[in-house]
């Protein structure tokens, strides 16, 4: 008789630990904020222009996110995240060469990088809420939280490259642009190499799924997933919530800008790199808590949270001081939202299919990042041709202080689908 050996145990840490240092370079993407004042001055462009090639690129992250998550459920992640990393350094690599107008970074920036960063976004999320099922809100917010702290660690870094002197911003900015290409395509590429998903059925020895995930063997599809109202509610949430956060960091660094230099010498790279640590420390501590807690409360919470902090922005003659502390929480609140949201997918419609998913239920980010910044910086550039820009701030946080404070009520709807047995 022949006697089969034990299976041996995985352990799943190292699978993290790649997937945690892809997301800390894919993050330089919200870094653009440091570029907009540079960028105005060296060609003349507009508030709207500037915001411009940002807006595309969420929309291209989210186009990103929805091919590479169908294309990973089926090939894996190595192959889909080292395709984003030569897309990132290319788009970058042509930024420099080619971004001496609004539409041309818009094609480079928006749609090359863009694209580049969805491929290496969703792959890494993927694999570990198939990793941790038992841990999967600590675990994807651990993952984000790389994402959104990257701009600490890269955007005084890329002020420095681009230097103060603007009559030298026209050739810093394309220089910086070839560093920041280098430093993606070498850093997203390598850690792909140790993406790798589970073994097919595998989960942790012991764990069973809570009464608020489906069974393992109910793993919905995503015209399934698009049959139940569950996924619009999710949608609009997330649409709603993470408004208030596109707009605070695309605003960071030119509303840090408009405020006298009384306080202490914050630079913007400086502002950018303390609002990324609050955004960062977000996604970890909301993801955590919604284990704890539930995904329904934390989500109530963090949208009621992201009104406060709203509100604190309607500043009049507000303080830098205020306006840090506002900008701050703001991005805390939103940063739960990129830790909740894939882990509440997989709880409802199972981790089998989540790349693919996520990525439909990720287009509220990107509609929410290509339509509100660039409608709210068009408030503020007539408001500041109107001559009362603080005027244009506070209509623009009023407004989104009312869609943060929905998006936490309608949380308060929702529960997990039925499975297909019931």
């Amino acid at each position: 008789m022949v006697v089969q050996a034990a299976p041996v145990a995985i352990s799943r840490v190292k699978y993290a630990v790649a997937p945690i240092l892809m997301q800390v370079v894919l993050g330089m993407l919200y870094s653009w904020s440091v570029f907009r004042g540079p960028l105005a001055k060296a060609y003349g462009w507009s508030n709207v222009q500037t915001n411009a090639p940002f807006s595309y690129s969420i929309l291209a992250l989210v186009a990103g996110t929805i091919l590479g998550g169908l294309w990973q459920d089926r090939s894996g992640p190595r192959l889909v995240a080292t395709l984003g990393g030569v897309l990132i350094g290319l788009g970058w690599l042509l930024s420099a060469f080619l971004g001496g107008d609004p539409g041309t970074l818009i094609l480079t920036y928006g749609c090359v990088v863009g694209l580049g960063t969805g491929f290496g976004y969703v792959a890494p999320i993927a694999t570990l809420v198939k990793w941790f099922p038992d841990k999967r809100g600590m675990m994807v917010g651990l993952a984000v939280m790389g994402i959104g702290i990257s701009p600490l660690v890269f955007g005084v870094f890329i002020e420095r490259l681009i230097g103060a002197d603007p009559a030298r911003f026209a050739s810093t900015i394309p220089s910086t642009f070839i560093v920041i290409a280098i430093v993606s395509a070498l850093g997203v590429v390598g850690a792909a190499q140790f993406c790798q998903a589970p073994p097919a059925g595998w989960k942790p020895e012991g764990w069973t799924p809570g009464p608020a995930s489906v069974s393992t063997r109910q793993q919905v599809p995503p015209g399934a997933m698009l049959a139940t109202w569950q996924f619009y509610l999710l949608w609009l949430i997330y649409f709603l919530g993470a408004s208030v956060g596109l707009v605070a960091i695309s605003q960071v660094a030119p509303l840090a800008a408009t405020m006298p230099k009384t306080a202490a010498a914050l630079t913007a790279g400086m502002t950018v790199g303390i609002v990324a640590v609050f955004n960062g420390v977000g996604r970890l501590v909301w993801g955590s808590v919604s284990d704890r807690m539930g995904r329904v409360r934390t989500m109530c919470i963090m949208g009621l949270c992201a009104a406060f902090a709203c509100a604190v922005l309607v500043r009049g003659a507000g303080s830098i001081w205020q306006l840090l502390a506002g900008l701050c929480l703001a991005v805390f609140a939103f940063g739960g939202y990129l830790a909740l949201m894939p882990a509440v997918t997989a709880d409802y419609y199972g981790p089998k299919n989540v790349g693919a998913n996520y990525g439909l239920v990720f287009t509220a980010f990107g509609v929410s990042g290509f339509f509100v910044p660039s409608r709210f910086a068009a408030i503020v550039d007539a408001a500041k041709k109107a001559g009362n820009i603080a005027a244009g701030y506070d209509q623009v946080y009023l407004i989104l202080a009312a869609m943060a404070a929905a998006g936490g009520l309608l949380a308060l709807a929702l529960r997990a689908p039925r499975s297909q047995s019931e």
